[in-house]
């Protein structure tokens, strides 16, 4: 399997901008660069040269250190076709099913509007990572902006089909306060509880939560289990249809 090493750039008040790097061919990728300077300065500090932009979606918050990265780096700013008439600076535009190699390491290309309505996924299978942006968050989803929760459904059903050891790299640092939310939607789920305890700690002490891996999610990321009974029993809902069960999670973190 081809090597990624990746380093997280925090940005803004908590997004998360990343740096890929393939260490056989020195090819490195930005991923969502909310702002330039921070992954400028993390990269050169690394002596690592971007060459790739990637994004997952059009939002400014993921998208606006576009141009100025390409106009520091010269690297092609890659995104989502349904998308791209609102990246700025698109180069190659992407859909289901196209890949994207970053040196040895290749990225499948998955569609998981519902956040927006052009959201893709990379899915870096040869290194075991993924790149979700803000479909699927540390036991959280994205806000449905754009889509609704049917689609949004979808697009995690499709994310958590992929091996449990994937790296979860995702947009925010909200983890925390979905670990608090979640206990409420999955009170008898003993493995969340201790996640949950763990990501306090990790919180009190200023540390990222981030990487998880789609084992964990699957296990206690109730945006992913919608289809399990007790879900749906602990929100007063036995017996209903996975989407409605996913609507009513998506509601009560709105509100939380």
């Amino acid at each position: 399997m081809a090597e990624l090493q990746v380093v997280l750039v925090p940005a803004l008040s908590d997004n998360y901008i990343y740096l890929a790097h393939e260490p056989s061919t020195g090819e490195t990728a930005v991923v969502d660069p909310a702002e330039a300077e921070p992954v400028l300065r993390a990269a050169r500090d690394r002596g690592w040269t971007i060459t790739h932009i990637l994004n997952t979606h059009h939002h400014g918050d993921h998208t606006a250190g576009n141009r100025e990265v390409q106009d520091a780096t010269g690297a092609p700013i890659v995104g989502p076709k349904a998308d791209q008439g609102r990246i700025p600076g698109i180069t190659v535009a992407l859909d289901e099913g196209d890949t994207y190699s970053v040196g040895e390491a290749e990225a499948k290309v998955i569609f998981t509007p519902g956040h927006t309505s052009g959201h893709v996924s990379f899915w870096f299978h040869t290194a075991d990572a993924l790149f979700a942006g803000d479909t699927l968050f540390a036991l959280g989803c994205g806000r449905l902006f754009e889509g609704d929760a049917k689609q949004m459904w979808t697009s995690l059903q499709k994310l958590r089909e992929l091996p449990d050891a994937t790296r979860l790299f995702c947009g925010h640092e909200y983890t925390r306060t979905n670990a608090r939310c979640a206990v409420t939607v999955d009170p008898d789920n003993a493995e969340l509880k201790r996640r949950a305890d763990e990501i306090e700690k990790l919180r009190e002490r200023g540390e990222p939560t981030i990487p998880s891996t789609l084992g964990a999610e699957k296990a206690t990321n109730p945006f992913l289990r919608a289809d399990a009974p007790e879900i749906g029993q602990a929100l007063g809902m036995p017996g209903a249809d996975p989407v409605e069960v996913f609507a009513a999670v998506r509601e009560r973190r709105n509100r939380f």
